[in-house]
């Protein structure tokens, strides 16, 4: 497929460098981390594409039906002629229910992942001939910076799924006011929530049967293995997933399966049996813990929609001058 999108290529330090960094100081650390943002390798992508459809899974199924039930209020708030921005836009297919309803100007995916982005705003670009198409490759969990040449007028950031949850509540803070910063006032933010529910439930969603989350998580040591130099077995490891009631979050971690020793680019680290790597949070917030938080960002609610359950929630937001 020829290539049909404005592409802007914002990443720095490159995609190598910055995992090798993170990988160095993450696993010197105590206890020992690295950032969920580095799961995004084309491989990575396509098994959290495949973690959206497992029965376990309700974020996705329930976030789709939710846009498209709330689409004429999302509609009546947005307006016409925005410039719709998607953060983490992976394979793009929420935005889809936004686009015909919206008809905007311009869209712009932004998305760690170069050739997933790609692939996927070439699809977009097909399929809506009308419709100006931006791809930017960058890590909006840093300072996001617009290109220069996607002009925005009436702009509208589109987050979904609960990437949100990945943030700490001070890091999700500083992320909302950060778009807060680059939005003129009135601008739009639509933004999904994964909302507090039964532990059961939580915890079946990041352990599916499948294993698919499993193998999604472990994908993680395969990339530093193959990225750079390092002799890490992700067979030597086990997922293990599980919601921390007190800090209202779900934890992903890889669980060294014995005492070992690994290399990462000529550093040597240590590994006791049973010992982790903790990979990622996913908060989960009630309706008013989010309005709070929006608002403490400089951000004014105006659409607020759930699903029958109160699984899920989607949050139209507005910034104040």
């Amino acid at each position: 497929m020829a290539l049909a999108v404005h592409f802007h290529d914002q990443t720095q330090p490159t995609h190598e460098s910055s995992l090798r960094d993170e990988a160095l100081e993450g696993f010197a650390a105590s206890p020992k981390r690295i950032s969920p943002k580095f799961f995004y390798d084309r491989r990575g992508s396509e098994l959290f594409e495949q973690i959206c459809l497992q029965p376990e899974y309700y974020v996705t199924r329930t976030e789709e039906k939710i846009l498209a039930a709330a689409a004429n209020d999302i509609l009546e708030i947005a307006g016409p002629q925005t410039d719709l921005i998607e953060l983490g836009s992976g394979a793009s297919r929420k935005v889809r229910l936004l686009l015909e309803g919206l008809r905007p100007v311009s869209y712009l995916g932004i998305d760690i992942s170069e050739d997933f982005l790609l692939t996927s705003t070439q699809r977009l670009a097909a399929d809506y001939p009308w419709l100006e198409v931006h791809a930017a490759c960058a890590d909006f969990s840093d300072e996001l910076k617009l290109p220069d040449d996607f002009a925005i007028h009436h702009p509208l950031v589109f987050f979904p799924g609960s990437s949100i949850g990945n943030f700490t509540p001070l890091e999700a803070r500083k992320l909302l006011g950060h778009l807060h910063e680059i939005l003129p006032p009135g601008g739009g933010l639509l933004i999904g929530v994964d909302l507090v529910k039964d532990r059961d439930v939580l915890e079946a969603a990041y352990n599916d049967r499948a294993h698919v989350t499993a193998a999604f998580n472990l994908n993680l040591l395969q990339r530093i293995r193959q990225e750079l130099d390092s002799d890490i077995d992700p067979s030597r490891f086990t997922h293990r997933a599980f919601f921390n009631e007190q800090d209202s979050r779900i934890e992903m971690h890889l669980i060294s399966r014995e005492a070992q020793d690994i290399t990462i680019e000529g550093q040597r680290f240590h590994f006791d049996a049973g010992e982790s790597l903790h990979t990622e949070n996913s908060y989960k917030y009630t309706l008013r813990s989010f309005a709070d938080l929006a608002n403490s960002a400089g951000f004014d609610c105006s659409g607020q929609w759930t699903d029958a359950q109160d699984l899920f929630s989607v949050h139209y937001l507005q910034r104040r001058p």
